[in-house]
């Protein structure tokens, strides 16, 4: 992945990070090109972040971001790397549809181009990541990609106090402190990166500056008609494959199966509004896919029981009031926060929110 003008340096630095999304394998894969020595810590099971792919047994959901546009050319030269998994899609003849179903616009092609990585969008980063998780085969300095694994606390290092060492906790309660490190970036949702350093007590301005930013939860709903699939039946409901809506409760319905290197078995993914998500936060998720599935009937006409339906809560899903800056770093602290929280919502604000933190340290 290309970083600018990054150098390899003489003094290697130990650094960690927490959080293997975009901008975390961003800032990862920069620093390890640069000679750093770099340690990954994920809570979840796989890298991705938003950038995700729920599995069925009728196939993959993008559960989180859709798809991604480019825009920059740092993130255009970086996608060269990954051309064999990246293809474009025809999102961008979305439709907008009103509270009952009806197209009220039906764009034409838009000029920006819209991609997917193959077969999930979580396949990216899955790719950039490999180097880290396998530094002796890519010649990368000694990296290391930890799931599964939830920082509690940052604190001083218990033999060498100018360095850092972090408190983790495994999925089945497990501890974990690992130390040595002279930074410590956290490409994590602005909120969590928050009580983090408020649990370890640590860069209060820095967790000033986050107060501003905001970031609007999603309830997302997957369903899969395999029923679709009989001889002379292409689909069920309507012809087109994206749209946006301004039914209360819906904001956004793609047909997984239209997206290219994709199984065929008919397949939606259905994202809540802001608004709505908000409000029906903290409910029960069997409570929550009745409502949403209530909804895109309304909306797509298709009133067939799912064979597969389930539901998932981002908490921090879109920005829409973001830092304004591509990173925070407190230089004396050696702390750093990178996410594409810092510039807006899209994917490759997350890559470069993370690029710039690499070369900020470099």
């Amino acid at each position: 992945m290309p970083t600018g003008h990054a150098q390899t340096t003489d003094s290697p630095l130990q650094v960690a990070i927490i959080g293997a999304g975009m901008a975390g394998v961003s800032c990862a894969r920069t620093l390890a090109q640069a000679g750093h020595h770099v340690t990954v810590f994920e809570k979840s099971a796989s890298v991705g972040g938003r950038m995700a792919t729920r599995p069925s047994p009728f196939g993959g959901f993008d559960h989180g971001a859709q798809y991604f546009t480019v825009r920059d050319g740092r993130f255009a030269q970086a996608l060269k790397t990954a051309v064999h998994l990246v293809r474009p899609w025809s999102a961008n003849t979305v439709r907008v549809l009103d509270e009952m179903g009806h197209v009220l616009t039906s764009a034409p092609p838009n000029a920006e181009p819209h991609f997917v990585p193959s077969p999930g969008m979580r396949s990216l980063v899955e790719y950039w990541a490999e180097p880290l998780a396998e530094p002796e085969a890519h010649g990368l300095p000694a990296s290391k990609v930890w799931t599964e694994q939830q920082v509690t606390e940052i604190e001083r290092d218990a033999i060498t106090p100018e360095q850092w060492q972090l408190r983790s906790q495994d999925k089945e309660g497990g501890q974990r402190v690992i130390g040595g490190f002279d930074r410590v970036i956290l490409a994590i949702p602005h909120g969590q990166a928050h009580d983090l350093l408020q649990a370890s007590g640590l860069a209060p301005e820095m967790r000033k500056a986050l107060t501003d930013v905001e970031v609007a939860p999603c309830w997302t709903l997957m369903v899969a008609y395999p029923q679709a699939m009989q001889p002379g039946l292409y689909s069920l409901g309507p012809q087109w494959n994206v749209a946006r809506s301004t039914h209360h409760r819906i904001s956004w319905v793609s047909r997984e199966n239209s997206k290219p290197g994709r199984e065929a078995v008919e397949r939606w993914t259905v994202q809540a509004s802001p608004a709505w998500s908000a409000k029906h936060l903290e409910d029960g998720e069997e409570r929550v896919k009745a409502k949403l599935l209530k909804g895109f009937a309304e909306i797509t006409g298709i009133r067939v029981t799912p064979s597969h339906a389930t539901v998932h809560r981002w908490r921090f899903a879109q920005t829409t009031m973001p830092l304004g800056e591509p990173y925070l770093y407190d230089k004396s602290l050696g702390i750093g926060l990178c996410g594409d929280w810092c510039l807006g919502c899209r994917v490759e604000n997350a890559f470069v929110s993370g690029l710039e933190m690499a070369l900020a340290l470099i």
